[in-house]
């Protein structure tokens, strides 16, 4: 029997990329999963389709997460397809690096409402719908969290406000029997970096420094948020755990 057999995950902008690897390894590993989205509904419908095509059970429905009655409304909508909830990934996100001189508050707001307000009010959602069975969260926060790297102030305060929330809400979700876990990815080539300007230049930058040698994939992701889901994980929680090659910023 498959390790998530039986339960249901809700995973968050997981129509591409790093989102898209979670679902489809976790409904492989067993779990029903509602694969979120924001505005891709085709790109979210082709990884339902797959998921579906391998026997797997999958349902897309989109939400706007930086807005806490849409978070709401994910969760509800997990609960009325499946029965109830198990697993929630946050991972949706924005990413922008741009020098201190030209951040605007537009940026910021963007930033904090998707990375951080996002992450909080779907956790607060899915904290109900666990409803005293207990639960797993896992947040996809980032290496830049904790890294020195210039023209990346808003996104690595984001992201370290992620790991915060990580560490606070598993002190106070614990008792409920609800796991909160952050991974942190290095440079990971997705649809988004395939199309962001000097990525091949930062590569050739990052490879040289990470001892595995190359950048990550969405599966080397997909694959540290599988276990930390599972029972295998069942002692673990609070933890930022880095999935970067050894890469350190």
């Amino acid at each position: 029997m498959a390790k998530l057999t039986g339960r249901v995950a809700v995973v968050t902008g997981a129509s591409k990329g790093i989102g898209a690897a979670i679902a489809e390894l976790l409904a492989r590993d067993g779990a029903a999963v509602v694969v979120n989205y924001a505005s891709s509904a085709a790109q979210a419908e082709a990884v339902v389709k797959k998921i579906l095509a391998a026997g797997g059970k999958a349902k897309a429905v989109r939400a706007d997460v930086s807005k806490p009655g849409e978070a709401k409304k994910l969760i509800e909508a997990a609960v009325a397809e499946f029965g109830k909830l198990d697993i929630l990934v946050n991972n949706a996100g924005t990413y922008e690096f741009v020098p201190l001189a030209e951040v605007s508050e537009q940026q910021f707001d963007h930033t904090f409402d998707v990375d951080v307000k996002g992450v909080l009010f779907a956790t607060q959602a899915a904290a109900n719908a666990f409803d005293g069975r207990g639960g797993s969260v896992v947040n996809i926060s980032s290496l830049a969290s904790i890294a020195n790297a210039a023209t990346a102030s808003v996104y690595s305060a984001a992201k370290a406000a992620v790991d915060s929330l990580t560490r606070t809400l598993s002190a106070e979700l614990g008792p409920k029997k609800i796991r909160v876990n952050s991974v942190l990815p290095g440079p990971v080539e997705t649809e988004g970096t395939a199309n962001m300007k000097n990525f091949e230049q930062f590569r050739d930058m990052v490879v040289p420094r990470t001892p595995l040698g190359r950048v990550g994939k969405p599966a080397d992701i997909a694959s540290v948020v599988a276990f930390l889901v599972s029972d295998d994980a069942g002692w673990i929680t609070g933890q930022s755990i880095q999935a970067a090659g050894g890469l350190t910023l």
